[in-house]
């Protein structure tokens, strides 16, 4: 089991410290657009999203940022890169942390800014790092994006803010690869007590996708690694939040309906999976730890309704 890590808030979230895991999402739409991006952060609240990260590429969106985050059932969070002034203004809208690197935004002067009115404004700072970012002295020094590289660049970066007397950081880092997002956490999770936000980058369609953030994501929550995540789909966002919750009700980590459903063969005698998804389509919103059997054929029908809560089989 991990250490217990520090802990944070964003707007009135917790993350770390032995908080639940948080599920996060970023919208897709354009958000210098209020309505689409409002209207999808309410849709993503609806399905479970407890905190909402935004891409902020310009004045303009920025600006936007004064009329969602008022709106916003859910704490919001400023994606930035390069531009600090962005940071101060996502701040100042009201938003209430930022995916920024402070290596990356423009040198001394601009990380005390950005240090600065985040600890005025009580906002949390993820320190993100993925693959694809890595410095190139790290990618030398230790061979291209490995794990050690990740963690090295994650923790320059976290030093950069403790110099500066800012500690509310979560850090987050992410590959493509599954087998390295577990090294990199593993890694990391001895190596500090920062909360830790956790994704495999890029993951893919929904089906492969959620096939490698299970594997990987599923597999450090088990170990106890982990306050935070988002399963990274190309896909509408409520898909992610769909994958994340189940992955959490998966290993234990959250409430809600089991179900339990026959693959089907020659015996089945009726339409079980339009059914079993009509079930799974009812249960969704379900937090009730209950368990539900949808059965095809009376070999495996009964021992399964026995064990369960609520027994559905289907006979000849």
């Amino acid at each position: 089991m991990a250490k217990l890590t520090r802990q944070v808030k964003a707007g009135n979230v917790l993350i770390g410290g032995g908080a639940p895991v948080v599920v996060q999402s970023m919208t897709n739409t354009d958000t210098r657009d209020v309505e689409a991006t409002l209207e999808q952060i309410r849709r993503l609240h609806a399905a479970g999203c407890e905190v909402v990260r935004l891409a902020v590429p310009d004045e303009a969106a920025a600006a936007a940022l004064k009329v969602i985050a008022p709106a916003s059932p859910v704490p919001l969070i400023a994606d930035i890169h390069f531009d600090w002034r962005l940071a101060i203004a996502a701040l100042d809208a009201g938003l209430k942390g930022l995916r920024i690197n402070p290596g990356n935004i423009g040198g001394a002067a601009p990380v005390d800014n950005v240090a600065a009115a985040a600890k005025a404004n009580g906002a949390v700072i993820r320190v993100g790092v993925n693959s694809g970012s890595v410095e190139k002295e790290l990618l030398e020094r230790f061979g291209g994006p490995t794990p050690e590289a990740l963690v090295e660049s994650a923790l320059r970066h976290v030093r950069m803010l403790e110099e500066r007397g800012f500690y509310d950081t979560k850090i987050s880092l992410k590959s493509s690869s599954v087998a390295h997002t577990i090294a990199s956490y593993r890694l990391m999770a001895e190596r500090g007590d920062y909360p830790l936000h956790l994704g495999v980058t890029e993951a893919g369609t929904p089906m492969r996708g959620a096939i490698k953030s299970s594997v990987g994501l599923g597999l450090l929550l088990f170990e106890g690694i982990g306050d935070t995540m988002r399963v990274s789909l190309t896909a509408d966002p409520v898909k992610e939040i769909e994958a994340a919750i189940d992955i959490l009700k998966a290993i234990g980590k959250r409430d809600g309906v089991q179900l339990v459903s026959c693959p089907t063969c020659g015996r089945t005698k009726i339409d079980l999976i339009s059914l079993a998804n009509e079930v799974e389509k009812r249960l969704y919103n379900i937090n009730k730890p209950i368990k539900v059997a949808v059965m095809g054929c009376v070999v495996n029908g009964p021992g399964e309704a026995k064990e369960a809560d609520i027994g559905i089989a289907g006979g000849i």
